[in-house]
């Protein structure tokens, strides 16, 4: 269940409604009791001492507070200690997690006092940041993917007021992050969508029925347009569903740009391994082996909610990697788009030969930038766990510029290794490349692989997001469904282009 959600932006007076709520931070410090008892005696509400001892306990971090004195009937205090392990995800996985914990509580209206940037040095960029980060959390904490459940509840209704000196300011930063937070939620619903109902013909429908109406042009091309194009690459790995494999292609152009850049996200809408077949443990979540591609559709349909000057191509090609007859084998050569041949060593490394020919159709395209996104291989979360996404590439500034955004946003990436050593790993006595390299390294080697299909003249970067975007319980807003990793710190790079 989520909420009918309104989040809006007031002065720093604060006036209580019937049935409200009030979120009120703490910076831990030598006058913290003292902070605490003005609080209190500002509202006249009578202090349990044992409720204050417990809140100024070094153990423990906040208190809700139920007042039978009037309005606000519920006080949420949390304390924030400064320290080392302070990030700038706190404020935005604080309120996700306090969201969740609302359901059911009988809250109209919550008001929220925004903390003074100045206590938070060398956290935040700006005041602006601080806020949004607020808001995303509140947005966060009220997703939800439950509508395959029977049981339908009622949808309740909450309001957040955010309380600030420039109320015009903090109205802005809630209209761009709203529509920010749209595109996130639009990726996370397609990435928990079932493979069942999101084949690769779904994905095309709802990207052009969600994109097509802000001004964004999306191409489905089928698969005789594939054959057309010699996209064998794309057409061996999804040959054996009857959901025929297509490439979406998405064309942003604002009449001002500062950059062309190519987005390129890997979709497979279910992934078997094909004949090189998993588990069934392995299988479970496979049907979020496309968020690549659903990060490149979300960071576009943000792009055009805010208007951003940057113009942006979007590439996903789509397949389910299946197993009959017609399934593509260990031991084949396919010819890709490019003309570069694949020796296909197992067909369960398949994300990587459908992004052989969406990168060269993307290198066609003479982008000043190619970033591609891929839940691409196990051995990235062996090396960085759910944590961070793996960051490929060989251009310095470009690894700089997304690392730096990784860090803003939280959605972090770390600079792998990229040196040429790497290549002999995937050589082929039989083709030009092979699909599979030794054990160890994988996926430095599966980044190896893409180079292949990439003009060596453009930039171009390779996320491997295969731990951060699939559920995880590193975050109160990642626990229970697959996260939308890679579309804020996308649009954060995309802003600072």
């Amino acid at each position: 269940m989520h909420f009918n959600l309104k989040v809006k932006a007031e002065k720093d007076i604060l006036k209580f409604n019937y049935e409200s709520a009030l979120v009120k931070f703490f910076i831990d410090g030598d006058n913290l009791e003292k902070l605490v008892d003005d609080f209190f005696a500002s509202f006249s509400f009578p202090q349990n001492l044992t409720q204050k001892k417990f809140f100024l306990d070094k153990k423990n971090s906040e208190l809700t507070y139920y007042s039978s004195f009037g309005e606000p009937s519920v006080v949420f205090l949390k304390k924030i200690k400064v320290d080392k392990s302070f990030t700038a995800d706190f404020f935005r996985d604080y309120m996700a997690g306090l969201v969740q914990t609302l359901k059911g509580k009988q809250i109209k209206t919550i008001h929220l006092v925004v903390p003074a940037f100045s206590h938070f040095p060398g956290h935040f960029n700006s005041d602006e940041y601080l806020i949004q980060t607020i808001v995303e959390g509140i947005h966060l904490g009220n997703y939800s993917f439950d509508k395959y459940k029977s049981e339908k509840k009622n949808t309740e209704d909450l309001q957040f007021v955010l309380h600030y000196s420039n109320k015009t300011l903090v109205q802005n930063i809630i209209d761009k992050t709203n529509h920010i937070m749209s595109a996130v939620h639009f990726t996370r619903d397609l990435v928990n969508e079932p493979a069942i109902t999101l084949t690769p013909q779904e994905f095309g429908k709802r990207t052009k029925a969600e994109l097509s109406k802000l001004g964004v042009k999306v191409t489905v091309m089928n698969k005789m347009e594939l054959q057309k194009r010699k996209m064998n690459a794309i057409l061996a790995v999804g040959g054996a569903s009857e959901h025929h494999p297509l490439m979406i292609v998405l064309e942003y152009k604002p009449k001002i740009s500062k950059k062309k850049i190519a987005l390129v996200g890997k979709g497979v809408t279910y992934d078997s391994g094909g004949l090189s077949i998993k588990p069934t443990q392995s299988m479970l979540e496979m049907s979020a082996d496309m968020a690549g591609g659903g990060t490149v559709v979300g960071v576009i349909k943000a792009a055009a909610l805010l208007k951003m000057p940057v113009e942006i191509i979007g590439i996903v090609p789509c397949v389910e990697n299946m197993v009959n007859g017609s399934s593509y084998k260990p031991g084949d050569v396919i010819v890709s788009a490019s003309g570069k041949t694949i020796e296909v060593k197992d067909t369960d490394a398949e994300g990587r030969i459908i992004l052989a020919d969406a990168l060269h159709f993307a290198s066609k395209q003479k982008p000043d930038e190619i970033i591609d996104f891929a839940t691409l291989t196990g051995a990235i979360a062996v090396a960085l766990g759910v944590i961070m996404a793996g960051l490929f590439t060989k251009n310095d500034d470009l690894a700089n510029r997304l690392y730096e955004s990784g860090n803003k946003t939280f959605e972090r990436l770390w600079r792998m290794p990229f040196s040429d050593d790497y290549k002999s790993m995937i050589k082929s006595e039989i083709a030009d490349v092979s699909n599979l390299g030794p054990r160890w390294g994988g996926a430095i080697t599966a980044g190896k692989f893409l180079e292949h299909f990439i003009d060596e003249k453009i930039n171009w970067a390779h996320i491997d997001l295969a731990g951060p975007a699939l559920k995880h319980d590193f975050n109160n807003y990642t626990k229970n469904w697959d996260t939308g990793f890679g579309v804020r710190l996308m649009l954060d790079y995309l802003e600072n282009i």
